[in-house]
């Protein structure tokens, strides 16, 4: 009886087939008291009406491997009800059934793999707007007790305001997970009921989350979706209005923040975004509300660790984790950019899911940029990684001359490129000769992480060489001060020469046969050696 060959550098495979993934399959109780019923959860009507309304001939239906499991009951439901709708409807269907970088992220390019006219995103979203498709949200619609949840909200509240509501906190904001999104209106007038009694002129502000989005650049994509952070304009103190901008001007931190919702990464964005705001959150499951805040400034030191880790890094790798993000691109070009000014070397770099042993491949590459969705930029488990990963803002901190960080944190793509384009427009244009000692290759840096002075390695030519090298063509000739062309050094090429093991290399004209022989042939478990059999037959 014969088995497959196995050796300590290989393996069947079979392990990948056979592997069992532990899924928790989320979605409406159906069957019992007092739950939604299924057609209502995945809000089946108003689906089928904004399909046939906005006439899409080829649906792209996108589900979380938690609601995977009702993929099938939806479409049919879906496409019977299109078909009652429209009997003229030749409409097609298709469930897209791979896993995606971010389940709370459109998947645009499997989308368009099926040449499709719109996706109906199902499950949690971060909100982000696309670049390509339209998208129809389906958040499905949770229980909860909003009267129980308010008066814990409060409760919490007055805890660690005895006196009652503190005359600093001028403005509440309401914020909730999106599968709460059909009781927004009873959560505000239950809120707005409770304060008029102990304070009516305190306003309660509240950011609407559209229930669908066009891509970027059309005249309905004005409206943005939900934010996390406080620093809007244009929130609406009444469910359903349009993000008009508001009369009433509240500071940043004279806010104080209500979250309804489980523990995720929506909130752990929200914390570190509103770093000067006092955040109550409401757990629907335990049914107890906190002051989460307290712990707001433990995620910004480590954050501030992995800011210094980027500041001693030389050479970068920019991954683009999504996809379907609008303004990915215009961040990227500005992150190559920031990175040739200050001399670095990037490469940039398409990944799906993020595992250490796919970044480990790059040994060149001393620390990560991930350009993601606000919710999938702080990647869980970063201590499994060979090398530390940061966000855009953090890459923008640790590239500053002078390092000053107030605690404020910034996650929206568009906020970065607006307040990178300010920093432009008001930095002074200065002489290559009045730089001074900022690209002085032989300069010490000193490191926060070992405590010792470290030489910076310098990759590219002057502010002006770089400029002209990441504006220009890929046709490109620098030149240094005396006419000769400058040399560009390749990071990859530096660490390969530079590596102990150099493999099996053959160099040119060195032991170079002259005679080309027949070598083996056959299977990989069976070779064949002509030359042997060639001997034996002559025998």
């Amino acid at each position: 009886m014969s088995s497959e060959p196995t050796t300590s550098f290989s393996s069947s495979g079979e392990d990948a087939i056979t592997r069992t993934i532990d899924i928790q399959p989320d979605g409406p109780d159906v069957g019992s008291s007092g739950t939604v019923a299924f057609e209502e959860f995945y809000e089946i009507e108003r689906t089928a009406k904004e399909l046939v309304k906005g006439g899409y001939q080829r649906i792209a239906l996108q589900f979380p491997d938690e609601l995977l499991h009702d993929s099938v009951p939806i479409f049919r439901r879906l496409k019977s009800r299109i078909s009652e709708l429209d009997s003229t409807s030749t409409s097609e269907l298709y469930v897209l059934a791979d896993t995606s970088y971010g389940s709370c992220c459109v998947d645009e390019v499997a989308a368009q793999h099926v040449n499709s006219d719109v996706v109906v995103h199902y499950g949690h979203a971060c909100m982000t707007l696309t670049s390509r498709l339209p998208v129809i949200y389906v958040f499905g619609q949770k229980l909860l007790n909003v009267q129980a949840g308010i008066n814990e909200l409060i409760r919490a509240f007055d805890a660690e305001n005895p006196l009652g509501l503190n005359e600093d906190r001028k403005a509440i904001l309401i914020k909730h997970d999106v599968v709460y999104t059909h009781l927004a209106r009873a959560i505000l007038a239950t809120l707005r009921e409770l304060l008029s009694a102990r304070n009516p002129s305190i306003p309660v502000f509240y950011n609407e989350i559209q229930t669908s989005s066009t891509p970027v650049g059309t005249a309905a994509s004005a409206t943005p979706g939900v934010s996390t952070n406080v620093e809007t304009t244009g929130v609406s103190e009444t469910p359903g209005a349009h993000q008009e901008p508001s009369n009433v001007e509240i500071p940043l931190e004279h806010t104080t923040v209500f979250y309804i919702g489980e523990e995720s990464l929506g909130l752990t964005n929200l914390l570190m975004t509103n770093a000067s705001c006092d955040v109550y959150t409401y757990s629907p499951s335990k049914g107890t509300a906190v002051l989460a805040s307290g712990r707001t400034n433990k995620l910004l030191m480590r954050r501030y660790a992995a800011v210094q880790k980027a500041r001693d890094a030389d050479v970068f790798g920019i991954l683009v984790g999504t996809l379907g993000v609008a303004s990915y691109l215009p961040l990227i070009s500005h992150l190559r950019k920031l990175l040739a000014r200050r001399r670095k070397k990037s490469y940039t770099i398409s990944v799906g899911k993020l595992n250490p042993a796919k970044l480990a491949n790059f040994l060149e590459v001393e620390c990560f940029v991930l350009v993601a969705c606000p919710e999938n930029s702080l990647v869980a488990g970063e201590k499994d990684f060979l090398r530390p990963i940061v966000t855009p803002y953090e890459l923008e901190i640790a590239m500053q001359v002078e390092q000053s960080w107030t605690g404020r944190y910034v996650l929206d793509f568009g906020r970065l490129l607006a307040d990178a384009k300010e920093e432009d427009q008001a930095k002074p244009e200065q002489d290559e000769g009045e730089e001074g000692d900022e690209n002085d290759p032989d300069r010490p840096v000193f490191s926060l992480i070992t405590g010792t002075y470290r030489q910076a390695k310098q990759y590219g030519g002057t502010e002006r060489e770089v400029a002209t090298l990441v504006e220009g063509t890929s046709a490109l000739v620098l030149r240094n001060q005396d006419g000769q062309v400058a040399k560009i050094e390749s990071a990859a090429g530096q660490f390969l020469q530079q590596r102990t093991y150099r493999g099996l290399e053959m160099h040119i004209g060195e032991d170079a046969p002259s005679v080309l022989e027949q070598g083996r042939s056959g299977i990989a478990r069976g070779y064949q050696d002509d030359r042997a059999h060639q001997e034996i037959a002559s025998s």
